[in-house]
């Protein structure tokens, strides 16, 4: 007894399912879209206009980061050298050495190297400079000259490295030095250079560099959307080719404008298979008319000698089995007919696969050669057999079966008057052994060498005896022997007859598969 929600439930699916198929034209169109984004138009101008701006933002990376190191290394340099100097000016001499205005010597100092000077206290305070009529109780003047901070910063970086220091400050590179006084506290040379100059430059420099890389980009934007164009136009071209092609419009040549190497052979490689699809389509009309002839016949005379026995034989035993056998030999026919067809479908596609056994193909060949043996009493052929005793590979039997049977009756039928087909097994050397079946037709021409294995393909030659078949029989041999990796072949001259070929690997006698 079903429960009372099944119902539900299954409206609910029936929702859900006619839900997804609605979605199904939004998420195709979805991905075409995302395929569109992605196109290599798109991925062409994206790569070369983001190399460009990596570039860009690379090169001004680096000069920056090169022009700030360059500057700091002058600085540090320039002050050192600048220090010790100055250092050699004022050391050990008092105030009064300098005619009671040290303050204005530092300036001068000061002035002439391009740096600022100071003497400090062991506190932080500056002692020299001083401004004329100092007045120390001014309220400005404990912050105007309080350097404790960068005292503390000196006196650390003196600690255990002698006399004198260069480091980088804030913006600036200092050169500190102890300046011994007698009779009382040590004081310090403090000389500092700025930085300034440089952080002026790298700020221009920035600005320069985004100017540049604004107009570099909107440079490479245009260059690289007309590149990508002109890279893919020949692509464009040729898809649309594609598009006539599928039309059925087999006079499209897909070169046209081709830019490079690759381009040129993807037109060769595309022209190549628009004539291999000629040729398929061709030769598909040939099957279509071929089968249909095929069919018609057996299916015309099936019917007819089927009301031959309703109408007139069906009380005479004797007429009734002689159209009754027509029924089945014409029944016969068209299942061969169909599996031929469907032997060399499942084949193509993989769906069969091989059966490898050791297989003895000097006995094999004679058992084959058997089928033929009517022939030789009711229409007066004649086999001539070479044969070498003791030739084993290892093989589907079933397959090289229908291979050998397709070779010779292959020759059958295009033999010459004499109604002659030699078949030959020979052993060729210590690893291999060949196969050849030879008739003495009319021959192949040169042009038609190559076609010969393909589906549906007759020799253009006519004959006087009617070739049965749907043209299939060489294809299926061409699919057997590819899959089992065996080399074949055709030597054919006209006027001479030609020669079918297959080379086995040889395997010793008894040896098991």
């Amino acid at each position: 007894m079903a429960k009372r929600g099944d119902g539900a439930e299954k409206k609910l699916n029936k929702k859900a399912r006619r839900a997804s198929k609605s979605d199904k034209p939004r998420k195709q169109r979805a991905y075409r879209r995302k395929q569109k984004s992605s196109s290599i138009y798109f991925l062409l101008w994206a790569i070369l206009s983001g190399l460009s701006l990596v570039i860009v933002l690379l090169f001004g990376v680096t000069q920056q980061t090169m022009m700030l190191r360059s500057f700091k290394y002058e600085a540090s340099r320039e002050v050192s050298e600048k220090g010790k100097a100055i250092s050699e000016m004022v050391s050990g001499k008092t105030p009064d050495a300098f005619g009671g205005n040290y303050s204005g010597y530092l300036r001068f100092l000061s002035k002439s190297n391009g740096v600022d000077i100071y003497i400090l206290s062991e506190d932080g305070k500056v002692l020299f400079p001083r401004e004329p009529n100092f007045d120390p109780n001014a309220p400005e003047v404990e912050e105007m000259y309080d350097f404790s901070e960068e005292t503390q910063v000196l006196l650390e970086r003196l600690e255990g490295r002698g006399q004198s220091v260069v480091y980088e400050g804030e913006d600036t590179y200092v050169y500190g030095e102890r300046l011994p006084v007698n009779g009382g506290n040590d004081v310090y040379l403090y000389v500092e250079k700025s930085l300034e100059l440089a952080s002026s430059a790298i700020k221009y420099l920035n600005v320069r560099m985004v100017l540049i890389s604004v107009f570099i980009f909107v440079l490479v934007f245009a260059v690289s959307s007309a590149a990508a164009g002109w890279f893919v136009k020949p692509m464009t071209q040729m898809t649309e080719k594609a598009k006539l092609l599928a039309q059925g419009r087999f006079d499209v040549d897909f070169h046209g404008e081709d830019y490079g190497l690759e381009i040129y052979e993807l037109a060769d490689t595309l022209n190549y298979a628009r004539d291999e699809l000629a040729k398929t389509d061709e030769m598909q009309k040939q099957l279509i008319a071929n089968v249909s002839h095929d069919f018609k016949t057996p299916l015309t005379m099936i019917k007819a000698y089927s009301s031959m026995i309703m109408e007139i034989s069906g009380d005479i035993p004797e007429k009734r089995n002689k159209h009754a056998q027509v029924i089945v030999d014409e029944a016969d026919r068209l299942a061969s007919l169909v599996n031929d067809i469907l032997d060399i479908s499942k084949m193509r596609s993989g769906l069969e696969s091989l059966r490898l056994a050791e297989l003895d193909m000097s006995s094999y060949v004679y058992e084959i050669l058997d089928r033929f043996a009517y022939l030789k009493e009711t229409q007066g052929y004649r086999f001539i057999v070479d044969i070498d005793d003791g030739l084993y590979t290892r093989a589907d039997e079933l397959k090289i079966g229908q291979v050998l049977y397709n070779l010779i009756g292959n020759a059958v039928n295009y033999t010459g008057e004499d109604k002659t087909v030699f078949v030959s097994l020979k052993k060729e050397n210590q690893t291999a052994f060949r196969f050849s079946v030879r008739d003495t037709g009319s021959g192949i021409k040169s042009e038609e060498l190559s076609s010969v294995w393909d589906r549906y393909y007759r020799s253009s030659e006519t004959h006087k005896r009617p070739v049965k078949g749907t043209g299939l029989g060489l294809s299926i041999v061409k699919t057997v022997l590819q899959r089992h990796d065996f080399l074949f072949g055709v030597d054919s001259r006209v006027g001479e007859g030609s020669t079918f070929f297959v080379v086995f690997p040889l395997l010793d006698e008894g040896r098991i598969s």
